[in-house]
C-alpha cells in the first residue's frame, strides 16, 4: 500500500503535459485539386510536297516561327509552268473548235427553217456542238490542274507555328510518295490533358448538383522545374467515356502561348481551383485523427481539459481540413503534442505562432 501510494503521489506531482493549439478558424477557401498531365499542341502536321521535282531552295531556319501561307520550300518549276502554257493553247483551240461547232448549227437550224436541208444535218450540227463543248470543259479542267500543280511548287505553311529541321536539302529529288519534309506545330494556343480519377469526378459533381461546390474553376499550369506558368487557363472539354485500364476520365484545357513558352508533350502539373473561395471552418490538417469510430480532434477547453470531439471532415486544402460539424470556430484543437494527451486530463495548452 506504502509503495502505490507513493506511485500516485508522483504522478500528481508531475506536471501537465505541454502541447500545441490552434484555434478553428474562418479560412477562404475554394475547390482545389492538383493532377499530373500532359502539353498538347493545337495543331501538328508533317509537311510534304504534293507534286514532284528537284527542291531548288528551303526558305526558313529550323525552329522559325512562321505564318500561315508563308513559304517553306520551292521546288523547280519549269516543266509546271510549261505545262501551264500548253494547256492555255489547248483551251483556245477547244473555244475555236466550241464557237465554230455552234456556228454551223445556227446555219444549219435556218437552212431546215427554208426546207433547205435535212433534219438529220441539222442533229449532226447539234451533236458536234455538244463534243465541242465537252471538249471545252476538258480542256479547263486540265488548264485548272495545270495552275495548281504549278502553284505547288511553292509548298507553303498551312497555318501560324513553329518548323522543327528540314528532313531534306537543296538538290534533292522529292514528291509525295517521299517522307515529309519538316513537321510545323501550333503552340498558341495549346492544351493541356489530364486524367482525373473516376471517383473524385463523381464526388465533385455530386457536390456540385447539392450546391456545395462552384462550377467555375480557374486551371493553372507547374511545370516540369516547379515554376508556374504565368496565365490560366480555361477548362473546355471532358471526355465521354472512361478509361478502363486507370478508371479515369480525360479532362482538357486552353492556354494561351503567344510567346511559346509551354511546348508540346511537356510533362506538367494541373492545378484545378474554384474562381469563387468561401470561408469555411478550417484546422490543421495535423489535428485530424481517424480511429475504427471515424474522424476526431483533439479539443483544449477554457479549463485547459481534454475533450475527444467527432468530425466531419469536408475535405482537405493546402494542408487544412475543412469540417463540416464538430467544432465551433474559436475553440482550441491540439495540433502538437496529441500522442501525450487522453479525453479528461489537463493539459499546459501553448497558442501556435501565428495564431
Amino acid at each position: 500500500f506504502l509503495m502505490g501510494g507513493s506511485a500516485n503521489s508522483v504522478a500528481q506531482d508531475m506536471p501537465p503535459p505541454a502541447v500545441v493549439v490552434e484555434p478553428v478558424a474562418l479560412v477562404d477557401v475554394g475547390e482545389t485539386a492538383v493532377f499530373n498531365g500532359r502539353l498538347e499542341a493545337e495543331k501538328r502536321v508533317a509537311i510534304r510536297p504534293r507534286v514532284a521535282g528537284t527542291l531548288e531552295s528551303i526558305d526558313f531556319q529550323p525552329g522559325d516561327r512562321v505564318n500561315k501561307g508563308d513559304i517553306l520550300f520551292q521546288i523547280d518549276d519549269d516543266l509546271y509552268a510549261a505545262a501551264v502554257k500548253e494547256a492555255e493553247g489547248a483551251v483556245r483551240s477547244a473555244e475555236a473548235l466550241q464557237k465554230s461547232a455552234e456556228l454551223e448549227r445556227e446555219r444549219q437550224a435556218e437552212l431546215v427553217k427554208r426546207q433547205a436541208t435535212s433534219q438529220a444535218m441539222l442533229d449532226n450540227a447539234i451533236a458536234n456542238l455538244g463534243n465541242a463543248d465537252g471538249a471545252l470543259i476538258r480542256a479547263r479542267a486540265a488548264l485548272e490542274r495545270a495552275e495548281l500543280n504549278l502553284s505547288y511548287t511553292s509548298v507553303e505553311a498551312p497555318f501560324a507555328g513553329r518548323l522543327s529541321a528540314a528532313t531534306v536539302d537543296e538538290g534533292a529529288l522529292i514528291g509525295p510518295e517521299g517522307g515529309p519534309l519538316v513537321a510545323l506545330t501550333q503552340l498558341d494556343p495549346i492544351h493541356v490533358i489530364f486524367p482525373v480519377p473516376t471517383a473524385i469526378y463523381r464526388d465533385y459533381s455530386e457536390r456540385v448538383q447539392a450546391g456545395e461546390a462552384s462550377t467555375k474553376a480557374s486551371v493553372n499550369l507547374v511545370l516540369a522545374n516547379g515554376s508556374e506558368y504565368s496565365l490560366p487557363g480555361d477548362l473546355d472539354f471532358i471526355e465521354s467515356t472512361v478509361s478502363p485500364g486507370t478508371d479515369s476520365i480525360n479532362l482538357r484545357a486552353r492556354f494561351d502561348n503567344a510567346d511559346g513558352v509551354l511546348l508540346d508533350q511537356e510533362l506538367v502539373r494541373v492545378v484545378l481551383a474554384s474562381s469563387e473561395p468561401e470561408p469555411q471552418l478550417t484546422v490543421d490538417q495535423r489535428s485530424v485523427l481517424h480511429d475504427l469510430s471515424g474522424t476526431y480532434v483533439m479539443v483544449v477547453n477554457g479549463e485547459n481539459v481534454v475533450e475527444q470531439r467527432r468530425v466531419e471532415i469536408d475535405r482537405t486544402v493546402g494542408g487544412r481540413s475543412v469540417i463540416r460539424t464538430g467544432v465551433t470556430e474559436g475553440e482550441n484543437v491540439i495540433t502538437d503534442g496529441l500522442n501525450k494527451v487522453r479525453p479528461g486530463i489537463v493539459v499546459d495548452a501553448a497558442l501556435a505562432s501565428g495564431s
